[in-house]
């Protein structure tokens, strides 16, 4: 089955670098992933891809369970999901799937279920930043009554919170992008990550979405829940794991 966001879209660079950082820098130029409204089957795969899909949904499971196994974001959220009285079942709520452009996954609010786009997840790094991700939009989804479809402040708000707080800007990802030496760099990205992701899914202006991210974006960047902190890479990440973990 393949997926087919709504309004889907990628971030084209007019530039990109040469050598072994190109498809590294590819995956960071990806709309890492979405709140989206609409799943659409387009029938069964033609038989010339159908060793290649299969390849592409066990090579999606493995890095899947890696990521839920051992990375600290995701642990954390994992953690966090369950304290919050929504437990996450990795055959419930994950799905690989071929997805349509270039996004990278997507959270069902319909389902409560993460979509990963095994078409274009092609690393464990990758795998592990989408999980985080979409784990952020479903502990939202979990913890207050969110208007993905109709309200785009809400939308935003999630979306900032998942740039900000999903390593998805990381200095090191912003080097490969190369954005650096960018005075408040962090919450530069931080800002247009949310706004791309927002005109990824919704028909609405640049405007119209910058507009939303800069009235939550104050509130929702300093709302690092359940992280307590901005994890900016993994050690930040354990930290913060074990500090929920010491909550009670």
């Amino acid at each position: 089955a393949a997926v087919r966001f709504a309004g889907g879209m990628a971030e084209a660079p007019d530039e990109r670098p040469q050598g072994p950082a190109a498809e590294e820098q590819l995956q960071q130029q990806r709309v890492p992933c979405q709140v989206f409204s609409e799943r659409q089957a387009q029938g069964k795969p033609q038989q010339g891809f159908l060793s290649s899909f299969f390849s592409n949904n066990q090579k999606c499971q493995l890095m899947l369970l890696k990521t839920l196994q051992t990375n600290p974001y995701v642990k954390l959220l994992l953690d966090a999901m369950k304290h919050s009285g929504c437990a996450v079942n990795r055959e419930r709520h994950f799905s690989c799937e071929d997805c349509s452009g270039n996004v990278s996954g997507g959270f069902d609010a319909s389902t409560s279920q993460i979509v990963l786009c095994q078409n274009n997840i092609s690393n464990q790094a990758h795998m592990n930043r989408v999980v985080t991700h979409e784990l952020i939009h479903a502990f939202d989804h979990c913890r207050a009554h969110v208007n993905w479809f109709t309200n785009v402040k809400h939308l935003a708000c999630s979306e900032v919170r998942a740039a900000n707080l999903s390593g998805d800007c990381s200095l090191i990802n912003e080097i490969f992008r190369l954005h650096f030496g960018l005075k408040q760099h962090h919450q530069t990205c931080v800002r247009d990550r949310a706004i791309l992701s927002i005109l990824a899914v919704r028909n609405v202006s640049r405007e119209v979405a910058q507009k939303a991210v800069d009235e939550v974006f104050e509130s929702c960047f300093n709302d690092h829940e359940p992280f307590g902190r901005i994890p900016h890479n993994k050690t930040y990440a354990r930290y913060a794991h074990r500090d929920f973990q010491n909550r009670d």
